[in-house]
């Protein structure tokens, strides 16, 4: 295949054509493509001839599973996405500033981030900055999967190392975290009278998360060291509501999450924090975002006020247990 002259690309590629190529690519077949873009068939056939035209290749091949992308068409289908994910940022950025606003950011957030800091950061971004937000919760990997596709701007989370993409993200730490044991006040007040019983904490009726998260597989680590079987979990989440609704009806039950997230669930009372000190720290949290040539303003904005609410709340660790 010769090379496509950039202008050529430049000319004629348009942003329906983009439109075109993922929808190819999400159904598979013209016929879903042509109604799903509310189009005859021989349209959607004619316009993905003209798109394989300008790029003077196929990108996409018939198979027994529909259309295809051939390795040039998963190029375009990678830059298409991209390019489309940016002028949707551009027009929220456009309909922020006709709204008074400066611009408008996505921003991700796990849910062992404490809601108090997030709730003062987004409310000085916006009194400062006019910046507008939309929230996502989920786990790291999730998220940093949404930044790599452009679908978040930033990502508070837990600070991981390696990867394909590492060199597409850079973390900033922000502070650090301790886990807490919680459970009803009446179980932590009996718990109190000694050590943690390991044997005894297995016994128990666990909330945690996934395994497969950083802070699961660290508590199933704290047994493990103690010679004793991690608990099989009554419930796998990270919810919090679910978490504090659940131990307050529950005096057999407990969990274990960040000391700082501890403390905001204790102050209703329905909730207590043993104060043990734990001989790990979990991955700190961190701002991950992506590698940009210029970065987006309202991001550094953000970032700033990140770092201003983390260094004026830096959140101590519970004194060891002797």
């Amino acid at each position: 295949m010769s090379g496509i002259p950039p202008s050529r690309l430049a000319a004629r590629l348009k942003v329906r054509h983009l439109s075109l190529l993922l929808a190819v690519a999400r159904h598979g077949s013209l016929t879903r493509v042509a109604v799903d873009m509310g189009v005859s068939q021989p349209a959607a056939t004619k316009a993905l001839a003209e798109v394989e035209d300008i790029f003077g290749a196929p990108l996409f091949t018939r198979s027994r599973h529909g259309l295809q992308p051939t390795p040039l068409g998963e190029l375009a289908l990678v830059r298409a996405r991209h390019l489309l994910q940016d002028l949707d940022q551009w027009t929220r950025e456009v309909d922020a500033l006709r709204s008074g606003h400066s611009a408008h950011l996505n921003i991700g957030a796990i849910p062992f981030v404490s809601g108090p800091l997030l709730t003062r950061a987004v409310s000085m971004l916006h009194h400062r900055h006019g910046v507008t937000v939309t929230l996502h919760r989920a786990t790291t990997d999730q998220l940093v999967e949404l930044l790599l596709r452009r679908d978040l701007d930033c990502v508070i989370g837990r600070a991981a190392g390696g990867g394909p993409d590492a060199r597409a993200i850079w973390h900033e730490l922000l502070y650090r975290q301790w886990p807490a044991l919680i459970g009803h006040p009446r179980l932590v007040r009996r718990l109190l009278r000694g050590p943690p019983d390991w044997a005894e904490l297995a016994s128990m009726r666990w909330i945690l998360p996934s395994p497969a998260t950083p802070i699961g597989a660290m508590i199933a680590g704290l047994f493990v060291r103690a010679q004793v079987q991690p608990p099989t979990p009554m419930i796998e989440t990270y919810s919090l509501d679910v978490i504090e609704g659940l131990i307050a009806d529950d005096d057999r039950l407990v969990s274990i999450v960040p000391e700082d997230i501890a403390r905001e669930m204790s102050r209703q009372g329905r909730v207590a924090t043993a104060p043990w000190r734990f001989d790990w720290e979990l991955p700190p949290i961190s701002l991950i975002r992506r590698v940009r040539e210029v970065p987006l303003q309202a991001e550094t904005h953000f970032a700033q006020i990140l770092r201003e609410l983390c260094a004026s709340e830096a959140i101590a660790p519970l004194p060891v247990q002797q």
